[in-house]
This record gives structure tokens, sequence and C-alpha cells, in this order.
């Protein structure tokens, strides 16, 4: 594992640890039950409504994820659903397995070795795994699956879906870009067209279209045809941050100055792009960009993030507890299963008036004034 993961997985976990070990102690520290000395009579016998059931064992759990080709240091989805499971590990004492991905030939072949090394539930990050995924939950019922960024429409019993509406937080993001930039074009990009991908995409594009009804404004996304996704501009992956250079230079070069790449690692190209350009900013995607990718902060005008961590570590918390169901999980704006980042750097910079506005899109998104699509 990368030594910089390694670092901030500690720092993501030392307060989690800190309040388990309170919890603990104020456990040992609770009363007991007094004997009261001898008495004179028997206490009476419990009828059967008085007797509890008793609770049922349950075996030891192992989690195991196997990532997406960007591996677990992709300072994005990888990662943060890497630090679900070690949250999970760190509250529920379980034993845990991580396993990288190169390319998509190594899911299979990952998948099989997780179920040979008796893992209780198994989860899987991106789009692109989803059919190997299904195809190993309905092979080895006995064995639970989860997959990030997929939903299907008849699972198995074993199999969860996880997945986000960040089409909601996208356009918050677009309309706070649309309202800050400065050349009056904003651009956008992404890894490859899946639904995880285009998802962000299109709800940034309909953010800036409800800034510009709103202000009477014509703010110019580039990089995304409404039309057809396909047409949209894309990295054609999610490793070369050389294409993410790229790719922010010739936005940049067509007068954007706010770039919103859906791309993975290919992005952090485009934020050293930014950095090598005044007054152009990046929105980031997945985390929270100033803390995955902190050398890029000055930058990061926002990010869209998404809840992987919280649902990941629910869903081996169902397994351990033993509630685990097929039943698909979509994080929103409303149950805080995705959000915009603070402004961080930027916060002196979006004026008071722009920040009201984007708590009030997102109050009307989250109450349906204000629908948006995939």
């Amino acid at each position: 594992m990368n030594t910089n993961l390694e670092v901030r997985v500690r720092k993501s976990l030392g307060a989690l640890a800190g309040i388990g070990a309170a919890a603990l102690v104020l456990a040992a520290c609770g009363s007991t039950p007094d004997d009261g000395g001898a008495t004179t009579s028997a206490a009476p016998s419990p009828s059967p409504t008085d007797t509890a059931a008793p609770s049922p064992v349950l075996p030891p759990v192992k989690a195991c994820m196997i990532s997406d080709a960007g591996g677990f240091d992709d300072r994005s989805f990888n990662e943060i659903a890497f630090l679900g499971l070690e949250a999970a590990k760190a509250e529920y004492g379980i034993e845990t397995l991580a396993l990288e991905s190169g390319s998509d030939a190594d899911y299979q072949p990952n998948i099989n070795q997780a179920i040979q090394q008796d893992c209780s539930i198994v989860i899987t990050v991106g789009f692109l795994i989803g059919d190997a995924t299904e195809a190993a939950a309905t092979a080895n019922p006995s064995v639970d699956f989860s997959i990030v960024d997929y939903a299907y429409e008849a699972p198995p019993e074993n199999l969860q879906g996880l997945v986000y509406a960040t089409e909601q937080s996208s356009f918050v993001a677009g309309y706070l870009a649309a309202g800050m930039t400065e050349t009056g074009a904003v651009g956008t990009y992404g890894g490859i067209p899946i639904p995880s991908v285009t998802a962000f995409m299109s709800g940034f594009y309909q953010g800036v279209q409800y800034y510009n009804e709103a202000k009477g404004t014509d703010v110019e996304v580039l990089g995304w045809d409404p039309t057809d996704p396909e047409k949209g501009t894309y990295a054609g992956g999610f490793e070369d941050q050389n294409q993410g250079k790229q790719i922010a230079k010739n936005f940049i070069q067509q007068g954007a100055d706010i770039i919103f790449p859906v791309a993975g690692p290919v992005g952090l190209g485009s934020a050293a792009e930014a950095q090598a350009n005044d007054g152009v900013s990046v929105i980031w995607v997945d985390t929270d960009g100033c803390i995955s990718a902190s050398q890029y902060c000055d930058v990061f005008l926002t990010s869209v993030m998404k809840g992987i961590d919280a649902s990941v570590k629910a869903s081996i918390g169902a397994v351990v507890d033993g509630t685990f169901s097929s039943a698909l999980y979509v994080g929103t704006l409303a149950n805080g299963g995705t959000k915009i980042a603070p402004y961080n750097e930027f916060d002196g910079a979006v004026p008071a008036e722009l920040k009201a506005e984007v708590e009030q899109v997102t109050a009307d998104i989250i109450s349906g004034t204000i629908t948006v699509t995939p």
C-alpha cells in the first residue's frame, strides 16, 4: 500500500479509534447486579414469556475489497472506498483484505482470490466491475457482495448496489461555477462515458443552465453535449495525468477558467495545469480534494463528494449484525450521501450572496423544487 495513503488512513481513523476506546471504558464502568446477600425464598422461575430468546451467534466476518484499475491511492473513489473498509475494521474488529486491480483483466482473478480466502463480504469498486461482481454473487450465494457505483434491476439476494445521486451535488457545483467564472466559460470532461461519470457532467451542465436562466447570463459549458453524452469530452481512461493536463490546456485555450474533471487520477493533471495558469480553478470529485490531493488545494474551488466510505462501512456492518440485504443504497443530498465540500482556500473569494444562493439551490433540490436528471 502506498505510504502516503497509509498516512492519510491513519489520520482519518485516529479520531474513530479514540471514540471506540472511550466507549469501551464507559462499558467497563457500567454497574453490575448486586446479589443482595442470602434470601429466605427462592427466586421464581421465569415464565416462557419472560425468557428472552438467545441472540444468534454470528460467525467471524472477513471483509474484502477489490479496487478498480486506478488503485487505492487514486485520491478519488477507490481511496475513499478503502477508507470505508478501514473504518469498518476499526469499529467492528474484523479481518480485512484489499486487492488492487491494475486493469480490467484483474477483476475476475481478484474476486476469485477473495472467495478462496473465505471472505464473508466482497466489496468491488467501480461500474466496470459490475458484470463480474454479479456473476460471482450468483455463483457464490453464501458470500455477500456489494459494489460501489453500480445498480442492478434484479440483483441476487446476496448482492447490494451502492450508488450516489451525484447529479444533484454536481448541479450545485455547476451553479457555483457559473457564478464564479470570470471568462463566461467552464469545462467538464470524464474518464469514459459510463453512468457513474456522466451523471456528474450532466448535473454540472444543468446547474450552469439554471444559473443562466436565473441571471440572464450565457455561461458556456465546454466538453458536454446535452443531446448525447457520448459526444462529450473523455480522457479514455482514469490513469493518464498527461491526458488531463492536455484536456485542461485545450479548455483554457477556449476560454474556460473553471474545469470539472470526472476522471479520477487523470484530473490531477488538470489541477497541475490550473496551477500553471493564473485565474484557473478546478472542482474535484468524490473526495474533498484539499484533503486527498492537498498539493492542489490552492486551485480547488470545491469538490463534489460521495459518501462512499460511509456506505461501504454500513454495508459491512450489516453483515456483522446479520441484517445484510440486496436493497439498493442511493446517496443523495438529503441523506448526506453526496454533497459539495467546503470552499477551503476560496472561502474568501466566493461572494456571500452566491454562497447563500448555493445553499438555497441545495435546499430546493432536497425539497423537490428543482429536479435534476442524471
